[in-house]
Order: C-alpha cells, then sequence, then structure tokens
C-alpha cells in the first residue's frame, strides 16, 4: 500500500464518514468507536453509545447467542464472518424499534497478537428485509395448494 499518495486522513476519513454503521467493541463487549452512520442507523448519538456494553443494540432474546459467538472470537476461534461472510441478524434502535441488519467483522489484535476487540462493518437491511418478507407471504396467498404440500 502506498500511503503517502493517499488524501491525508484517508483512514480516519474512512472510518468516521464511512455510510454503513462501523462500530468497534472492545474485549468486554463495550462500545469504543461508533461512527455518524451507527447514530443514524441506532439512533444513539455516539456521546451515548460510547462506554456501553454492546447489549445497547442486540435485542434481549438474541444475547446469549450473540454474546457466545463474541467470547469465542475474544478466546482466538476464527470467524468465518471475519472471512467476508455476512451474518443477518435482529438489532434494536434507541426508539426501541426492531431492525435487521448484516454485518463482517474484524478482529484487531496488538503487536503480540492479543485481540483488542472488534469492529463491526454493518448495513440496515430492514427495508430488503421486509419486502422479502411482504413478497414469501403474498406467494403464499396466491398459491394455498404450496402451503398444503
Amino acid at each position: 500500500m502506498d500511503d503517502d499518495k493517499l488524501p491525508a486522513r484517508f483512514f480516519e476519513h474512512l472510518a468516521i464518514d464511512c455510510p454503513d454503521p462501523v462500530v468497534f467493541a472492545d474485549r468486554e463487549g463495550k462500545i469504543r468507536f461508533w461512527n455518524r452512520s451507527a447514530e443514524r442507523v441506532f439512533g444513539f448519538a455516539a456521546a451515548e453509545a460510547l462506554g456501553q456494553s454492546l447489549d445497547l443494540i442486540v435485542p434481549e432474546r438474541q444475547r446469549a447467542r450473540h454474546w457466545e459467538g463474541y467470547d469465542r472470537v475474544m478466546a482466538g476461534t476464527a470467524s468465518r464472518y471475519g472471512e467476508g461472510v455476512l451474518l443477518a441478524v435482529p438489532a434494536m434502535r434507541k426508539d426501541g424499534r426492531r431492525i435487521s441488519i448484516e454485518f463482517t467483522i474484524l478482529p484487531l489484535h496488538d503487536a503480540s497478537g492479543t485481540i483488542l476487540g472488534i469492529t463491526a462493518f454493518l448495513r440496515d437491511v430492514t427495508d430488503r428485509f421486509e419486502e422479502l418478507r411482504h413478497c414469501a407471504a403474498s406467494s403464499r396467498r396466491s398459491n394455498p395448494r404450496a402451503n398444503q404440500e
């Protein structure tokens, strides 16, 4: 990579102004970075989210499974979601509304290889998810014989 040919503050701009939410949580699952898009999608200002547990946006019913996976990655187990595979899950907004998100992760390590935390690159796919649900429901209504098989 040729860093001297990149615009000044390129990486900072990339993380802060990315059109998709970027969230970094430390080993304990405390939010340490929350970009502008995370504010827009989840409704929490950075000042409200920073220092809070990821439980802030993980629905209660999904928390046990979330922390099981998070702890596995913190223990050093590789995750397919760190290899570009999208994970689709529900999430919670500040107003209590449930949304659908997809994300990949990037575990961050220090110089000795110790995992410092996980960065998640998220996308709100609620509209697409709702459209697919509507299409599936319409299909079931228009083809009742398919439901009997």
